[in-house]
């Protein structure tokens, strides 16, 4: 495999990439690209496979370090083409954790092309092709949302929909500060926060408790 390709994933300084897991990362790559002639699963604009790969997989694959490890599954919200949710179903299947990646996704040709990355790279995920705003009382670990809804209304479907979860990881971008600071005047929250690897502008939120404020 191409040194560069090598070099790209070593951004994840905290996951030592293995070459299996880069070959899992290009096939996903071909994958996305085949399917994107069909339908979109990612932007036409960041479709070339070095942006797929920093733009979409590291980007992914960075929150690894606030993924509840120890939980029997991970939950995906909105998971779109896949991220993060396929990314860190890649990654647990280097590390050979069974934990299962649950992903919610309500377009049907996207779980159709969810369910055939799972099954062409073998990962333990569940392609759950629902609304999600209408399943209740979910339980799991680690809650992932990357460009899925806005924090407030992921934070509203958190405290509602879901009877048990280990922490929230919401991916903020330019606004990310402004956004939020004002959900900080309706939420309590205990969270810490990571600079991103591939903005400068941006940086990841690990929410551990929310607390919605009396009004």
């Amino acid at each position: 495999m191409e040194n560069v390709i090598l070099n790209s994933y070593s951004k994840i300084s905290s996951f030592n990439v293995s070459r299996e897991t880069c070959t899992d990362f290009e096939t996903l790559i071909s994958m996305i690209n085949e399917k994107n002639k069909e339908i979109n699963i990612i932007s036409k604009k960041e479709d070339k496979k070095d942006a797929i790969r920093e733009r979409h997989i590291v980007d992914s694959a960075q929150i690894i370090d606030f993924v509840d490890l120890n939980s029997n599954t991970t939950s995906d919200l909105g998971t779109g083409g896949g991220m993060p949710g396929l990314i860190v179903a890649i990654i647990m299947k280097k590390l050979k954790n069974n934990m299962k990646i649950n992903l919610y996704e309500k377009s049907y040709h996207k779980c159709v092309f969810l369910n055939e990355v799972s099954k062409k790279l073998n990962l333990n995920t569940e392609i759950i092709h629902k609304d999600l705003f209408r399943v209740k009382n979910i339980e799991t670990g680690t809650i992932m949302s990357r460009a899925f809804k806005p924090m407030p209304i992921i934070l509203n479907l958190v405290n509602e929909n879901f009877k048990k979860y280990k922490n929230i990881i919401f991916f903020m971008g330019k606004s990310g500060r402004k956004i939020l600071n004002d959900v900080l005047k309706e939420w309590d929250l205990d969270y810490e926060e990571k600079k991103s690897l591939t903005n400068d502008d941006s940086f990841i939120l690990n929410i551990k408790k929310i607390n919605k404020k009396i009004s």
